[in-house]
């Protein structure tokens, strides 16, 4: 691991060097990609840094010590010594984690699907409120929202919801959201006063770029229409919106969000991407079974990760069984803890494995 850590420190000054010659700001590519290095690679180094200094501190210690002969400058010494040792551990475990391979997604945009599922009614007014939830979430990290399609159920739920997240990092923050989210609440519609169960799909994609998915536009229909409904902002006043059919999948995205029919089908052929992009994935995932297994979510749609339980004011994943009584505030986009519990399970789950491959 020292070896790999003293490579990425002189890597580090290489791509420090590189950015300061002239000629790299005229080659934007060039730029564009040794600063993403740089983003990358400052943060192990800085954290090499403290724990080579704790180190360091350790090896003075433990030199005063031998020579020292006042008791109470030992004991400073000792109490010294005992946090540094401490901050070495702590050190070692966070340039683990650091060091874990990483998602070549994380820095992306993404793309979100909410679908009501069993429940009617009750099942789409919650898809509204989890799309809701999204994008508040998204605006407390001063992310951008852009709306793509919806389906209304005719009493302010969403039968199907979808919509961008433009946000650097907005992957690696919400890839764990993807699979069955269900609420327990008794419905507004409800005279009996029981509790319904209904559930949603949530589908979290990254933005795929040309590189990521070869599409061949001859594979592609495209239908125009009139706008209708939330989304629609020129409503039954030119046709518009898009329709875009994948032939050889059979995927179909509507998009009607932007008043401009180019606008509309740029934004189709962006998740057309991404939903490629996801099938592409699924595929590499499911023929790294055991891999999945290991980490935090399969992914699978069809997982039931979440219980949002009204009567009782609570909020259960049921991948970590993290159980957090602020329904209100989850709903509201307060998610971090949740995200931040799963990203460390993640990574524990991850350090494990790769301990079991070492010994």
């Amino acid at each position: 691991m020292f070896d790999k850590l003293e490579d990425l420190v002189k890597r580090l000054d290489e791509v420090m060097q590189e950015l300061s010659e002239p000629d790299v700001v005229s080659d934007q590519n060039r730029f564009r990609n040794l600063m993403k290095e740089q983003n990358e690679l400052a943060p192990i180094v800085e954290k090499y840094k403290e724990y080579k200094e704790a180190k360091q501190t350790i090896e003075d210690s433990v030199e005063m010590l031998e020579e020292e002969r006042d008791e109470e400058m030992r004991e400073l010494l000792k109490e010294e010594l005992s946090e540094a040792k401490k901050d070495v551990e702590q050190y070692e475990e966070e340039l683990k984690v650091l060091l874990l391979p990483k998602d070549p997604n994380d820095d992306k945009n993404v793309i979100v699907e909410i679908r009501a599922g069993a429940g009617g009614d009750e099942a789409a007014l919650f898809a509204a409120e989890i799309y809701r939830m999204y994008k508040n979430y998204a605006e407390s990290k001063r992310w951008k929202t852009e709306f793509i399609d919806v389906n209304e159920n005719g009493i302010g739920g969403f039968k199907e919801v979808s919509f961008m997240i433009n946000g650097q990092g907005a992957y690696s923050r919400l890839k764990y959201e993807s699979g069955v989210h269900r609420v327990q609440r008794i419905p507004a519609t409800e005279s009996g006063g029981r509790i319904h169960t209904s559930t949603i799909t949530v589908a979290i994609m990254p933005e795929a770029e040309e590189v990521d998915v070869q599409l061949d536009m001859n594979d592609c229909r495209f239908d125009v229409f009139r706008a209708s409904g939330n989304g629609g902002q020129c409503v039954n006043t030119t046709d518009s919106a898009v329709r875009l059919t994948h032939i050889p999948t059979g995927i179909v995205i509507s998009c009607q969000d932007e008043k401009s029919q180019l606008k509309n089908k740029d934004k189709a052929i962006k998740v057309l991407r991404a939903r490629l992009y996801d099938l592409e994935q699924s595929k590499a995932h499911d023929a790294e079974a055991e891999l999945r297994k290991s980490q935090i979510g399969t992914g699978d749609r069809a997982e039931k990760i979440r219980t949002y339980n009204f009567p009782q004011g609570r909020v259960t994943d049921h991948r970590i069984k993290l159980t957090l009584h602020r329904l209100d505030d989850i709903l509201n986009g307060d998610l971090d803890e949740i995200i931040d519990s799963l990203t460390a399970a993640d990574q524990a789950a991850k350090l494990s494995k790769l301990q079991e491959m070492e010994r």
